[in-house]
């Protein structure tokens, strides 16, 4: 290892996580693991690059140097952020798993018991067939998980990074509800909720904010597409704030009008549920009980709405497509699994449906501490409620001139330009 004091982490951070890693390695009886999850790569050398889309992996034997194959190009990723000292990097008209098999020869573990993430969204069946039918001196065994073992529950360096990410957050989220108002495009909140995440210190999330408004929030995993706000429409809104690859995530609603009883009882639910599984949420309580907490308070909400999900999750380190780190814990039905401190979740006792056609969220990122857990946020968790945009109201942009017409604003210029392929309206029985 080359130790250097320009990570993320301390060296001692980097020199733990590897110790478990190979702890956990004698345990299976593996003689060494290939690594190729891009969040794995990152948690146990600071490696991170947009170019995971080629083939990467650091190998780490049981008792030798560890070594990563890269594309070429990204060996200077590993130079610049990393810990790794050997490399073997292979060319764009390279091989990348004969590389790879070239190298485990080259280290005498093409004869051991060699584990590899069968899992791995960026190790693909053909590459897997290729590594088993050139591997045929040693063994590959499926090692899934044994990175995330030590990723699950966060150290207290890890917290304080996650709280760099939750400033971005929040301050993304406030932007964004400033930025809710009638006439304004969903592109126009979008806009500010990332430029203020940004400019606080934050850096490019997993995935960008979740921002829809009227009906287009009953479309799951919607997000902006030019939509006109108009008055008396509620914005749903989910942001992600990203600080050196980790994620926070809260999810908030504004109405552009008085708080109706429907949305008031959503409202009442979703804190009531999120109060109460923080009240409950410490080491030992099963994530079963924790997801059973949320889901019977939401299932009796009395408007209509469903929890159609999981309720939380936990998050971290995240690449893109996704933010979280479901795959490793979810708060699902029947998970007899024991919370323990260190671990970070994001609640989501979101409600979808509400009056038959609304989607409403508040959601918190909390971390589990020694006797229960606590928030990653100080945003207040109520609906923001602008009552001088309801209908009716003459009150903000775009509401002047020419009539709105689709949820498209004819008059807005850059819908005119050449190129510009305006979006299907989508429309859910809703005026």
């Amino acid at each position: 290892m080359r130790q250097r004091d320009d990570m993320t982490f301390p060296f001692a951070e980097y020199e733990r996580r590897l110790n478990e890693l190979r702890r956990r390695m004698s345990d299976r009886l593996l003689d060494a693991v290939v690594i190729t999850d891009p969040e794995n790569l990152m948690y146990l050398t600071d490696y991170q690059t947009t170019g995971y889309s080629f083939f990467q992996a650091l190998v780490v034997p049981l008792e030798q140097e560890p070594f990563m194959i890269t594309r070429a190009m990204e060996e200077s990723n590993v130079v610049a952020r990393t810990w790794v000292e050997m490399t073997r990097p292979y060319p764009d008209t390279g091989d990348a798993i004969q590389s790879l098999v070239q190298s485990l020869r080259e280290f005498g573990l093409h004869t051991k018991d060699v584990g590899y993430e069968r899992n791995s969204y960026y190790f693909p069946a053909y590459h897997q067939d290729y590594i088993k039918a050139a591997f045929t001196e040693g063994r590959l065994l499926d090692c899934f998980g044994i990175v995330e073992e030590g990723r699950i529950c966060k150290s207290p360096a890890e917290i304080e990074i996650m709280a760099r990410a939750a400033h971005a957050t929040e301050v993304g989220m406030q932007a964004g509800i400033e930025a809710c108002a009638p006439g304004v495009s969903e592109n126009d909140i979008a806009a500010e909720i990332s430029a203020a995440m940004f400019r606080a210190g934050g850096e490019f999330p997993a995935v960008m904010p979740y921002v829809t408004s009227g009906p287009r929030s009953m479309i799951g995993h919607a997000t902006w597409e030019g939509r006109i706000v108009q008055p008396g429409e509620h914005v749903f809104l989910e942001v992600g704030g990203c600080f050196r690859r980790y994620h926070t995530a809260m999810m908030r609603t504004v109405l552009l009008d008085e708080l109706s009883p429907s949305m008031r009882r959503a409202q009442e639910r979703m804190r009531l549920a999120l109060s109460e599984v923080k009240a409950a949420i410490r080491p030992g309580l099963t994530v079963s009980d924790a997801d059973s907490i949320v889901r019977t308070i939401i299932t009796d909400n009395g408007v209509g709405a469903r929890l159609i999900t999981r309720s939380g999750y936990s998050i971290g380190i995240a690449f893109p497509p996704s933010w979280d780190e479901g795959y490793i814990a979810s708060l699902n039905q029947g998970d007899s699994r024991i919370l323990r401190e260190g671990m970070t979740f994001h609640i989501i006792p979101w409600m979808w449906g509400v009056d038959g056609n609304k989607t409403v969220g508040i959601s918190d990122t909390i971390r589990v501490t020694d006797r229960g857990c606590e928030s990653f946020f100080t945003l207040d968790e109520d609906f923001t409620c602008k009552p001088e945009h309801g209908v009716g109201s003459s009150s903000g942009p775009g509401l002047v001139g020419a009539p709105v017409v689709d949820g498209q604003d004819p008059d807005d210029g850059d819908l005119d330009e050449p190129g510009y392929d305006e979006p299907t309206p989508i429309r859910h029985g809703i005026a």
